[in-house]
This record gives structure tokens, sequence and C-alpha cells, in this order.
């Protein structure tokens, strides 16, 4: 398949030795991914995450990560284009709690969360290590900067080649996406993260990907809020009980009470409905039950060739 000859031609050549060598591309040609209500999430660990992300930053090969939650599972279901721009990344990995909770109750564990502030860190951390740029995309005016001045401080040699709050809705305006088209062209960033919420982020992401001639795009909603310490995240023992949702909701009330209390209750049906389905299975063949919701990654290839 194609996903596997490209990371092991990789491991057989001399960029290999910088990214964990032959044994670490080939778990990553091997990668499975895990059924969690009809979205197929990667069971990948962060080391092997940025070890892909680099190699398509060297190869200059555009592409883009999304980290779904509950309501990402819900929007995939009821939004078409959303439920494309999943089906078209190269890297989907969990970012909710309740994702992992689900992959454990239907027998077929994911490894990790990979939550997206905390992948914002991780990558620009590797990204000052081995001179790559990046570009920040979204949030409100000024939050951007701030964000860009806390991260150089905690990683030295982090090269920031531009950012951008586009105004609300420029989702609408063609001229508005040309005008930010051009702004990523003309900065040539290696990674762009992309914070202007979902579903927008990650429909902009499948649209303009290519286009814009970002080798990496990821998208992490109010990570650049956290970031910049405009928001507060939630305390590590609500992060960890799988209650960050409980936090954003006491905080941000008004915007998000619908989201968490009504929207995302769908994500619990969808779960039972699985449940159900996988029980039946279950009862005729344990093993069938297993195969059928964990598979080899042959569905979307870690290195698309568009």
């Amino acid at each position: 398949m194609k996903e596997e000859s490209d990371v092991l031609a990789l491991a057989e050549s001399g960029e290999a030795t910088a990214l964990g060598g032959m044994k670490g591309l080939r778990n990553l040609a091997g990668r499975r991914k895990v059924d969690i209500c009809g979205v197929m999430v990667d069971r990948v660990r962060l080391e092997e995450l940025l070890d892909c992300a680099m190699i398509r930053v060297k190869r200059r090969n555009p592409g883009y990560i999304v980290t779904p939650n509950a309501d990402h599972v819900c929007l995939y279901h009821h939004d078409e284009a959303f439920r494309r721009a999943y089906l078209e990344a190269s890297f989907v990995v969990p970012d909710g709690v309740p994702l992992l909770w689900s992959g454990r109750l239907l027998g077929t564990p994911l490894i990790q969360r990979l939550n997206g502030t905390d992948l914002v860190h991780a990558i620009c951390k590797r990204a000052a290590a081995e001179g790559r740029s990046i570009f920040l995309l979204g949030a409100a005016e000024g939050v951007p900067a701030q964000a860009a001045a806390k991260l150089k401080s905690l990683y030295p040699g982090l090269l920031v080649a531009g950012m951008h709050s586009p105004p609300m809705g420029f989702e609408k305006s063609a001229e508005e996406k040309a005008a930010i088209l051009e702004r990523l062209r003309a900065a040539a960033p290696d990674i762009c993260f992309t914070a202007v919420g979902s579903p927008k982020q990650e429909i902009w992401m499948w649209q303009h990907c290519q286009e814009s001639g970002v080798p990496l795009m990821i998208g992490v909603g109010a990570s650049l809020d956290f970031i910049a310490g405009n928001k507060r995240r939630a305390p590590h023992v609500f992060q960890k009980a799988g209650l960050e949702w409980l936090w954003r909701l006491c905080t941000e009330p008004r915007r998000l009470w619908r989201r968490y209390l009504v929207d995302d209750m769908f994500f619990f049906v969808l779960l039972a409905r699985q449940l159900a389905s996988l029980y039946a299975v279950r009862h005729r063949s344990p093993r069938t039950a297993v195969e059928r919701n964990l598979g080899v990654s042959a569905e979307r290839a870690t290195f698309r060739s568009s």
C-alpha cells in the first residue's frame, strides 16, 4: 500500500537516522486505527507523530492533523464538509478523554491523549530544535503575538514566520480567504497552527492546505488563548479525570452550554449503538469483532500523494 511503501522507503534512506531509525518508521508504516463511533482514530504515540510531522515538513508535502473530541464525532455525522475534512486528514489523533474511554469499552484502546495545546508545545519544541518555522492563524487580534512571545520564551530558537487574526465570517469571504493564502505563501512557514474553531478550522485546512503550500497544518482550537494566558486551561486534575469540558462550561456557560449539554449527547447515542453492534458480533465470533473495530492504516495515508 502507498502509506507503507512511502514510510519504509524513508526508513531505508538517510532521513531515517534523525527520526528514530528503521524500527520507529516501520512502526509508523504499520500503525493501526480504531473505529470510535464511525471516526477512524490513529493509535499513535506522541514521538511517532512528531517524527512523521517532521518528515512531512522536510519533504514539503502538504497535509494536516485533526484532533477529535466528542463534539467532533457528532459534527462528523452531521456536517458533510467536516466529514470530508476528517477523511482526508493525514492524522486523526485523540484529543477528548471520552474517546479514550470509548476505545477501552470497545476493546480496542487508544495509546494516549494528544491534546491540541500539548501538541502545540511539543511541535514547537521540535521545530525550535530543527530550525523549523511556525505561523499562528486565528484567535482575536493581539492573541497570536502574545502566544508567539510565550512560545519563543519557552523554546529558544523557535522561528515565527508570521501570524494573522482573520475577522469573523472570513470563511464566507473569497477576498479574505485569498488574503490569508497570500500571507501564508509569502511567509512560507513549515507549520501552521490553525485556531479558528471547529468546524471552520478543519474545513479550512481541508480546502486550502494544498494551495497554501504549508507542509503541516494542525487545528488547535482555543490553544493560542490558553498559551497567551487569556483563558485559563482546566487544572490537571480536571484534565486527567476527563472533565476539561466541565471546566470550560463553567468558565464560558453562555457560549458552550448547548454544545456540551445538548449537541454532544449524540456521542453517547452513537457509542451505545456501536457497543450493541459489537456485542452482537462478539456473540457470534470474538475474533471477528476485534478485527472489525481495529484495522491497519490502509484507509488514510500518512504521506498523502494528493
